[in-house]
This record gives C-alpha cells, structure tokens and sequence, in this order.
C-alpha cells in the first residue's frame, strides 16, 4: 500500500502559494496553517452552491483554500477589520466573482445577518468563535457547518486563552441540534454540524 501523502500544500491552489509567500514576508504570525486549508477546501466542495462565511480573512490564506473547493455557484464573504492584512487577499483574489470582502468588526457583520443563512462559518477569529458564538451559530442553516480553529495550545496564546478555548469546547459539546467533534488536526479544529430537527 503507498504511503499517504502527508504534505496538505502538493494540493494548495497557486494563489494560497503566492499568499503565503507574501505573508512571510510581512512577518504575519497568525496564519492559517495548511491543513487546515486543505480541510476547509474539502468542507467546501461539500457545499455545492453554499453561501460561506469567513470571520477573520487575516491574509488569505485560508480564503484561498475555500474558493479552491467551492463551485461556480457557491459564494464566499470574508470579513476582516485589518485592511492592511485582507488587503494581500483582494490583491490575489479579488478578481475572483464567487468572494466579496467585507471591512468591519465581525461582531457587528454576523449580528446583521439573517437566522440560518449560511452553510459553513469558518470562525477564525473571536468575533463567531469567543465573541459572538451564539450569532454564529444562529446563521448556520440547517445541514451546515461551523468551524473553528486553533483549539490546540499555541505559543502566542495570551494569558488566559486557554480557559477560553475550553468553555467554547464546553459550549459545544453536548449541544441540542448538533453534532460536534472535536480533532487534533493542523492547530487543532472544532467541527459543529446543525442537524435538521
């Protein structure tokens, strides 16, 4: 039997390559990593037609692996409050018509959205993952996907982080109407299912 290939970035999309060059360059210490990628690009492609969410667009690196998996008919907003930072991802991808992008605090974006209206929310950020919980999971449809990042220990963590992470674990966990599982994947992933009831 052949070895499994375990390097995520032999299947990166060329942009997600050109984008993680630039952000080494900027010295951006808060990517997402490549498995992680590789994960959302599979959770995407299963959304044929989806309407996606992305909370936190940082460079894109993350985006870029979403719009490798989408369909010519899915759509795909990311949201960012650093528009130095999304400002790498427009550049590489804002040709793309299935993205828009959006400037402002991920908060105040998910609180104006309509109850059950997107098929996947990538929280990589606090607004829909340690702020907000409860608005983003309000705005996953039924059949959809909310995931989170980050959940294993990592060196730039501020202090207190930790407890964090695991009252967001707590909070999911058990969860009426979903089905939730945790994985010890790239930094560590926290995938919710909202069943239809």
């Amino acid at each position: 039997m052949p070895a499994l290939d375990r390097t995520p970035e032999t299947g990166a999309p060329e942009t997600w390559r050109r984008i993680a060059e630039t952000t080494a360059r900027l010295g951006f210490d808060m990517p997402s990593e490549p498995r992680t990628g590789a994960f959302l690009k599979m959770l995407a492609a299963a959304k044929p037609g989806g309407r996606m969410l992305e909370l936190g667009t940082g460079t894109g690196l993350a985006t870029a692996w979403l719009l490798a998996g989408m369909d010519a008919d899915a759509r795909l907003t990311s949201v960012d409050v650093a528009p130095d930072l999304q400002a790498v991802a427009r550049a590489e991808l804002g040709d793309d018509p299935r993205v828009e992008f959006v400037i402002e605090d991920g908060l105040a974006f998910l609180q104006r959205q309509t109850p059950a209206s997107y098929d996947l929310i990538f929280a990589d950020a606090m607004p829909g993952k340690y702020e907000g919980l409860e608005d983003a999971l309000a705005r996953v449809r039924p059949g959809g996907i909310w995931i989170g990042d980050d959940m294993l220990l990592q060196g730039n963590w501020p202090d207190g982080h930790e407890a964090r992470v695991a009252g967001l674990l707590q909070a999911l966990q058990g969860r009426e109407g979903w089905a939730v599982v945790e994985m010890a994947w790239a930094s560590g992933l926290v995938v919710a299912v909202r069943r239809k009831l």
